[in-house]
């Protein structure tokens, strides 16, 4: 009994052939998980015969019953009384050298053994490649929101492209979440002047830190996996302008070529392959690089253009939200006046787009199960949660079974928090409703980009739990719905948006509240934790809110803040509370109560933000200024006592 890793890493390949070729498995148990409680990895029990034999091994595959020992032994019984199960298996292991790296596949049926013997490896056709270990991420790595656009160049096709632009940040591709076709793109890293400084990272003893590897590939189109998935694996297409790191191991070749494995790669018929060579959840180049690849004449040149519809599609998806690079406008901005009606046509959209590109992927699994020979064994069929676009539905409540598991499930409410968060994107004048794109990321200025909404002058815009301030953010808001979709339909928007964020009380009451409560929490999930419009506040009592856009951040901005906003709500507490205590005067009964509760509300408001004005008021003697480059962690660090925590 051991642990079963030495069925299929490479660490343990010679191991493998020696047992293939001098000795014999008669039988072995390939037991669930964590069926064995003392162990703390999965096991297998084997019984290994001290001589070559020619019968067949018997095999029992117990991955898939869960609840301990006990369910393993009774599964155990029923294949022996019933070989037809299901899980047990009859395997020749002389088959286990025909698929290479020599994994103890016993449940590999005759037709993919023989696909390996009649295809070409994917190495004899393509180059799978490891890339670039930075040897200090938070030193070399940003997302890519975090820094300027003026110093981030993303569509460099060669190295020395990259060079001349003399531009620091470029694409880097780090893998991530599982997700086909297109997309993860959210990394950019300092190749400044050919990468010099990563080149020349060293530690303190002067070694090198830094590997970059396979750099005459850098920038080129490729196909991308995740090197850890968590079960099922899914290839991206990228086009030129990237970098890879370790985790974002690449495919390159020819275009057409490139297509056409990217198709193969994201089929069932790979995936049934990549669990032959790594059953484990970790698929290295050298399991990719062993698929075999069959060519069939009569597909080719189809399946290449079912792959680049499947790009397309996935791409379209992946830029219709904020945090793609190439996202250029909010798709619920339409040229209708009712919300609900944008909201409707979009949803259908993500339907159409959902279905399509399942049935394409459906389309390319029974080409690829054809040309595999593998009918048998596999049908062509798509679950619903393993399509990676996403679909928007009314509620939670509304998702279907067959999405449950998927991280491509949106609800309105999902889809009205997007349309918040570039509302005030056009606030600050990050996003503009006459241009599409960014309209602003740092660099110079342009005030010709902003005439429908002109974005705020001193970049403060407070939070407030009343009308406090003209540029209070909820009368902001309300200004852009109705510049966006007419003042005609403007009580009938708020609601409808309202309704989508849920909670108590009049449609501007409800936005009232939830920029007060929530929109940071949402911002900062939406951002992965680096936030790019950073809340200043004072704590729990809403004493003092206001939101700035970090990449319009200047050194003078607390000292104005302090003076222009804390001090002005400070009146205006000092105010309300004069005449809190008038009206208190005059009051009895039931109105009495009402009032004292709003004095001691206001009173704890007050003493909140006289705390805080000192906060502010030692930080902006200080006049710090902050360079983009650097990030958000270490330039969010610098304001820690007066920001929000990032949640």
């Amino acid at each position: 009994m051991t642990p079963f890793v030495w069925m299929f890493i490479k660490t343990y390949e010679n191991l493998r052939e020696f047992i293939i070729n001098d000795k014999s498995i008669t039988t072995l148990i390939q037991m669930e998980y964590s069926a064995f409680e003392e162990a703390t990895v999965p096991i297998c029990s084997f019984v290994l015969q001290n001589k070559k034999a020619n019968e067949p091994g018997l095999y029992f595959r117990l991955s898939d019953f869960k609840g301990g020992m006990e369910i393993q032994k009774e599964k155990v019984l029923e294949a022996i009384a019933n070989p037809d199960c299901g899980y047990f298996y009859e395997a020749q292991q002389s088959n286990f050298s025909k698929v290479p790296g020599s994994p103890v596949a016993y449940w590999a049926g005759k037709s993919i053994i023989a696909d390996f013997e009649k295809g070409e490896s994917l190495s004899k056709i393509a180059s799978p490649r490891v890339g670039l270990q930075t040897g200090e991420n938070d030193r070399f790595v940003r997302l890519w929101h975090e820094v300027g656009s003026p110093k981030t160049f993303f569509k460099a096709a060669t190295k020395e492209e990259a060079e001349y632009t003399h531009r620091k940040w470029f694409p880097y591709n780090k893998g991530g979440d599982f997700r086909k076709w297109y997309g993860n793109n959210e990394y950019v890293v300092n190749w400044e002047n050919d990468g010099f400084e990563i080149r020349h990272f060293t530690d303190q003893h002067g070694k090198l830190r830094s590997r970059p590897q396979n750099t005459d590939t850098y920038f080129r189109e490729s196909i991308t996996w995740s090197k850890i998935s968590s079960g099922t694996i899914a290839f991206r297409y990228k086009p030129f302008g990237h970098i890879y790191d370790v985790a974002g191991t690449s495919i390159f070749t020819e275009h057409n070529k490139l297509l056409y494995l990217l198709a193969f790669c994201n089929s069932k018929v790979a995936m049934e392959i990549a669990k032959l060579l790594s059953p484990t959840i970790n698929y290295e180049v050298g399991h990719i690089a062993s698929f075999p690849i069959i060519f069939s004449n009569g597909n080719n040149q189809y399946i290449v253009s079912v792959s680049t519809k499947l790009i397309l599609s996935s791409r379209n998806d992946w830029d219709s939200h904020e945090v793609s690079w190439d996202f250029q406008r909010h798709p619920l901005i339409r040229p209708v006046s009712r919300l609900a009606d944008a909201f409707s046509a979009w949803q259908a959209e993500c339907e159409q787009r959902f279905l399509q590109l399942k049935a394409n992927e459906e389309e390319l699994n029974r080409i690829f199960i054809e040309i595999y020979g593998l009918q048998n064994e596999l049908t062509p069929e798509v679950t619903d949660k393993d399509v990676t676009v996403h679909r928007v539905f009314d509620t939670k409540d509304s998702v279907p079974e067959s999405m449950q598991g998927s991280n491509y499930v949106r609800t309105k409410r999902d889809e009205i928090v997007s349309l918040i968060s570039y509302a005030v994107g056009c606030m600050f004048g990050r996003y503009s409703l006459d241009v599409e794109g960014l309209a602003y990321a740092g660099g110079e200025w342009e005030s010709s980009k902003y005439s429908t909404i002109i974005p705020d002058k001193d970049n403060i815009i407070p939070i407030c739990d009343d009308d406090y301030f003209d540029d209070d953010i909820t009368g902001r808001f309300v200004k852009w719905v109705e510049t966006v979709y007419g003042s005609d339909t403007l009580e009938e928007n708020l609601k409808f948006i309202a309704d989508a964020l849920g909670g108590k009380g009049t449609p501007r009451e409800v936005i009232r509240s939830y920029f007060l409560n929530d929109f940071y929490a949402d911002h900062c999930k939406t951002y992965q934790k680096r936030p790019i419009y950073w809340l200043f506040d004072s704590g729990k009592k809403n004493g003092f809110k206001a939101l700035i856009y970090m990449h319009r951040y200047q050194s003078d901005l607390l000292a104005r803040m302090r003076t222009d906003y804390v001090h002005e709500q400070q009146e205006r507490y000092r105010t309300q509370l004069a005449h809190l205590a008038d009206a208190l005067e005059h009051a009895s009964g039931s109105e009495r109560v009402k009032l004292t509760k709003k004095q001691k509300a206001l009173q704890d408001q007050s003493l909140e933000i006289q705390k805080y004005e000192e906060k502010i008021h030692h930080l902006a003697d200080q006049n710090i200024s902050i360079d983009l480059d650097d990030g958000v962690k270490h330039n969010y660090a610098l304001f820690a006592d007066v920001l929000a925590k990032i949640k």
